[in-house]
């Protein structure tokens, strides 16, 4: 006696399922879920600020702003500026809940990242650490994009994530509408270390989706190295061009 039924049709396998490209909806074999033709017209940043990822003319320099006011994090690791349609995927991960749209971006800064860490262009960090969401725009928006991204991250580069090192105890002014110095006024005391946050000697990578000022990123990285971290890197998926460029 058989104790499953007979079946004589044939079964659905999602393996052998067709991939779409989420950019253009056309067929595409890549397990990322976006075709050649998208990926390689993606706004890659290539010239840009050796520190802050600022895009420039040229490659190899240092922008004004960094080498006037060196910031408290060493890299930031930014593929894409902050244009179309990066942009539109960004906001439409982060506005609409498009998470599929979120974890194809956050694997291509995946590989962007293990690429250069395989070519020692990168120094592999200890753990990876979110930027925290706001508690306002936490209940807005039901979940912090860069603690997805991170995790997403911490999966595909074998990388440990901390979830609960860096809070966010008082609430800000939203900073999309404000200028360079009133952000960094609007991020004073913004920020705290857990109280058994392990920061001694460790080098950390912030992650967020993207950088505009690196205010925000700069008062962590602050925070982090008074604690005693031994370097902070920022890893975003895009960086928007300064202001008027």
């Amino acid at each position: 006696m058989h104790c499953q039924p007979g079946y004589k049709h044939e079964v659905y396998i999602w393996l052998k399922n067709n991939q779409t490209c989420l950019i253009c909806d056309e067929a595409t074999e890549s397990a990322d879920c976006v075709c050649n033709v998208c990926e390689t017209e993606l706004p890659w940043l290539l010239e840009q600020c050796e520190v802050c990822a600022l895009p420039l003319p040229t490659s190899g320099l240092i922008c004004g702003q960094c080498l006037k006011n060196p910031p408290a994090f060493k890299h930031v690791v930014a593929p894409w500026s902050f244009s179309f349609p990066v942009d539109t995927l960004i906001s439409r991960f982060k506005h609409q809940s498009r998470w599929p749209l979120g974890h194809l971006l956050a694997r291509l800064l995946g590989h962007h990242l293990q690429h250069r860490f395989d070519n020692a262009e990168l120094e592999r960090p200890d753990c990876l650490l979110p930027v925290p969401l706001a508690r306002k725009r936490l209940r807005e928006r039901g979940f912090n994009q860069a603690l997805m991204l991170s995790r997403w991250l911490s999966e595909q580069l074998a990388i440990p994530h901390d979830d609960h090192l860096l809070l966010r105890p008082h609430e800000t002014v939203a900073q999309q509408a404000l200028d360079a110095k009133t952000r960094k006024r609007n991020l004073l005391a913004a920020f705290a270390l857990a109280p058994d946050a392990q920061v001694q000697g460790r080098h950390l990578a912030l992650v967020d989706d993207v950088l505009t000022t690196g205010a925000t990123a700069h008062s962590l990285a602050r925070l982090l190295m008074d604690a005693g971290a031994r370097q902070v890197d920022v890893y975003c998926l895009a960086r928007t061009p300064k202001p008027g460029a």
